[in-house]
């Protein structure tokens, strides 16, 4: 799940860009920081961004999202974006409600460790299923062995090195225009993980409809 926590309004960008060629008489004069331009300063923006790829204008706007539930997998693919800023939930103080679960397997009759009904269904609020059922077993056996050494008393920072990539997290990510383009180009593609291309979609679209105009062909449609 993905919200738009705050952002820069396009005010503030058409302004930015108006000091390059000293042009604010020909565009809106705006008494405070507004999504609300008129179709003169949209069209700049669309010619200057879009059409002569001024990219260090885009810079201006900046976009802070909250996004919940993804996987430490999906983490690593957002690091590649380096312009922008993640605050990312911590595992070293947000283990501890997992130490406090039932588990999550039970042994078989010949011994072999298997997840319950229950155990699944509990799973889901600490992992990142996929469409694989194999790959979700394993991610809730890794998960009930991190349970285990935190019951047995093994440190947040030691018994992380055993978290599944399918652990889910929180991010809060602040990202500007400019990279938040590239973003969606790269990670719209089918070339792309599964879980980002999902992610990317909706950061798009949470955006104001204000500002969806200066990314609609960073999308790829699918």
């Amino acid at each position: 799940m993905v919200e738009l926590r705050n952002h820069v309004p396009l005010s503030i960008c058409v302004n930015s860009v108006r000091t390059c060629w000293d042009s604010h008489d020909k565009g809106g004069c705006y008494s405070e920081p507004t999504d609300d331009i008129n179709e003169a300063d949209k069209n700049l923006l669309k010619r200057v961004i879009l059409k002569h790829k001024h990219a260090s204008t885009a810079e201006h706007l900046v976009y802070n999202f909250k996004i919940f539930d993804v996987s430490r997998a999906l983490l690593q693919e957002l690091a590649r974006h380096r312009m922008a800023s993640p605050s990312v939930k911590s595992t070293r103080y947000t283990l501890k409600e997992l130490k406090n679960e039932e588990p999550f397997t039970t042994y078989t009759d010949i011994n072999e460790q298997e997840y319950t009904k229950d155990g699944r269904e509990r799973a889901e609020k600490y992992i990142v299923m996929t469409s694989d059922e194999r790959v979700n077993r394993m991610s809730i056996l890794a998960l009930d062995n991190l349970r285990d050494l935190l019951k047995a008393g093994i440190c947040n920072d030691i018994a992380k090195y055993s978290l599944p990539e399918s652990f889910k997290s929180e991010i809060s990510l602040t990202i500007n225009a400019r990279s938040l383009q590239n973003l969606l180009t790269l990670r719209t593609s089918k070339a792309a993980l599964w879980e980002i291309r999902n992610l990317a979609n909706d950061m798009f679209n949470v955006l104001p409809d204000s500002h969806k105009f200066l990314f609609i062909d960073s999308v790829k449609k699918i």
